[in-house]
């Protein structure tokens, strides 16, 4: 089976924005509680955060993280989650069915982040509460001080403002299972005043408007009409949502879901210019992405797990070698629409369908999707190139009965072209799930020099997952590509995900 790829340096989708390696940490199971934080654990810190987990974080490579929510988001006030903690009160958390001790808020999250390298992504409530509350929380974490909020954080510790740039106009408000759902118009008006209100008390700050959280809403479509007609000036970027899962086993269809990421953007963003056009505006709308990640292990464990507990376990899955593929695509995805898609969120990043697990009083660990996630994050730098792509295709269906039938590249790829590096960095999938792909590579107006490094994740059994006790799915190096000229010679092996680094003039 062969593949050929054309690159060249003028032809280019956009420049990449670190912000699509973002990192989500919502009060959520033991995402936050024995997660991050666990004071009492060994390796805690001064201010009980687990290092083991920071290190982890920092190798992950997530430069942005959003909080608090997710769900919990809009039923949440944050001045439970400020001050001492001795007077922070114990609440119901009614999204999770869990109970809240508030010994984690904002500005512990603010502290965490410096130490993990990531820049905080505030969510504020417009479920239970609406503009005013988010006013203050903005003038909370922002305003400089002279003011009861401002003063009130530098008495809590921080002389500072935090500056926090990006903030969410609350989440999936078009879901009936979200506190406080409204319809379109509603939470779009809500929506504006919050924004006119956050933006007069900082104009530095960027605003994220709820999309659609998934294009199989009924409502898709007409909710961001709807939202956007009054928002649109205001907001800077719409979100949207999206998890993926193979719970009836139909691999070949499975790895094919990230052309349905693709056609979720690309008609998101027909519906945004599509208001635009209407408002005569100049302005573009970029898309948040701001939870996308494999869903679908852990459904229905819900009732192993006690409600009205505090760290309730719950979404923890463990990714197997073929998940590992598919969020190595999903990120590929996002790269191919570096033009628009500026903001991207895994959901989540510790324990809550996450690449990083850790046991309570034990080991934090690496999933298998941590590894293309890492890896795209650190090299995934630059101007992403537009390809042409030559590859067999198979049939892919997927769902009980099929829902799609689709022909599929057998070859997934995406390149970025890093100047400051001077190397162009090659991401592949051998999608074929038994054949050797011949893969060349030409590129064009480059001068290749040599291959810098070729990472290969890949295991026989795709079914294999990692542990607190062992790593069978990790990368590992391949040294076996050849330069002829401008084209690069790899053989990729069967059900793989590579990331080639080669060294350009």
């Amino acid at each position: 089976m062969k593949s050929k790829v054309i690159l060249n340096r003028h032809y280019r989708i956009g420049e990449v924005d670190e912000r699509i390696y973002g990192g989500f940490i919502e009060h959520l199971g033991r995402a936050v509680y024995e997660g991050i934080y666990q004071p009492e654990h060994p390796c805690a810190d001064g201010d009980g955060f687990r290092t083991d987990v920071l290190e982890l974080i920092r190798e992950l490579g997530t430069p942005l993280t959003r909080y608090p929510g997710g769900n919990f988001v809009s039923g949440y006030n944050w001045e439970d989650g400020v001050g001492p903690r001795e007077q922070r009160p114990v609440r119901l958390d009614l999204a999770w069915k869990a109970l809240e001790p508030n010994t984690f808020g904002t500005d512990e999250f603010m502290t965490w982040c410096r130490k993990a390298g990531t820049a905080p992504m505030m969510a504020v409530n417009l479920g239970t509460r609406g503009p005013a509350d988010a006013q203050r929380l903005v003038e909370y974490c922002n305003f400089p001080g002279g003011t009861a909020l401002s003063d009130q954080r530098r008495a809590n510790g921080s002389p500072e403002p935090y500056g926090v740039k990006l903030w969410c106009l609350g989440n999936e408000m078009d879901g009936v299972w979200q506190t406080g759902h409204c319809p379109a118009e509603e939470y779009g008006r809500r929506a504006q005043e919050a924004a006119k209100m956050m933006k007069w008390t900082d104009p530095s700050i960027e605003l994220v408007v709820c999309g659609s959280s998934s294009d199989g809403m009924p409502t898709f479509g007409a909710w961001e009409n709807a939202v956007l007609e009054e928002t649109y000036e205001l907001a800077d970027y719409l979100s949207i949502h999206k998890y993926f899962g193979n719970p009836h086993d139909q691999t070949p269809g499975y790895l094919s879901l990230p052309e349905a990421m693709s056609d979720f953007i690309i008609r998101t963003l027909a519906l945004c210019d599509a208001v635009g056009a209407r408002k005569k505006s100049a302005k573009k709308i970029m898309l948040s992405f701001d939870e996308w990640n494999v869903w679908f292990h852990s459904r229905g464990t819900e009732k192993n797990s006690p409600e009205w507990t505090a760290a309730r376990p719950l979404l923890e899955d463990i990714y197997n070698m073929e998940d590992a593929l598919l969020v190595g695509m999903l990120m590929m995805t996002l790269l191919d629409h570096a033009d628009r898609v500026k903001v991207a969120c895994i959901a989540q990043s510790v324990n809550v369908i996450a690449p990083i697990m850790t046991e309570k009083n034990g080991k934090a660990w690496k999933q298998t999707i941590f590894h293309p996630f890492a890896l795209t994050a650190k090299y995934g730098r630059g101007s992403v190139l537009r390809a042409v792509v030559d590859s067999p295709c198979y049939d892919a269906e997927f769902g009980v009965p099929a829902t799609a039938r689709r022909k599929i590249s057998s070859l997934r790829t995406t390149s970025v072209y890093n100047a400051e590096r001077g190397e162009v960095v090659v991401f592949a999938v051998n999608r074929d799930l038994s054949a050797e792909m011949e893969l060349e590579v030409r590129l064009e107006d480059f001068v290749p020099e040599r291959v810098a490094e070729w990472k290969e994740l890949r295991h026989d059994d795709l079914k294999a997952v990692n542990s607190a006790e062992s790593e069978p799915v990790a990368p590992t190096d391949r040294r076996d590509a050849a330069l002829d000229g401008d084209t690069l010679q790899l053989r990729l092996r069967p059900a793989s995900w590579n990331m080639i680094r080669v060294k350009v003039q």
